[in-house]
């Protein structure tokens, strides 16, 4: 497995939206809850989905 270099953090709520390069050297993006239980993340094609998805994630840990 590869370490993910993220940039351009930002902090939505208890989401956090990073930017990164995969394995293949395309550019992605992932949002990933950092509340205690909660385990949400996934990886996005695009900036604005990943920011969506976590301006819209209802934490359960919360």
């Amino acid at each position: 497995m590869f370490n993910r270099r993220f940039r351009q953090v930002i902090r939505i709520g208890p989401v956090q939206v990073g930017t990164f390069y995969d394995g293949r050297g395309r550019e992605r993006h992932a949002a990933a809850c950092t509340a205690p239980r909660c385990g949400f993340s996934a990886d996005f094609a695009s900036r604005a989905a990943a920011e969506l998805a976590a301006r819209t994630h209802r934490c359960p840990a919360r």
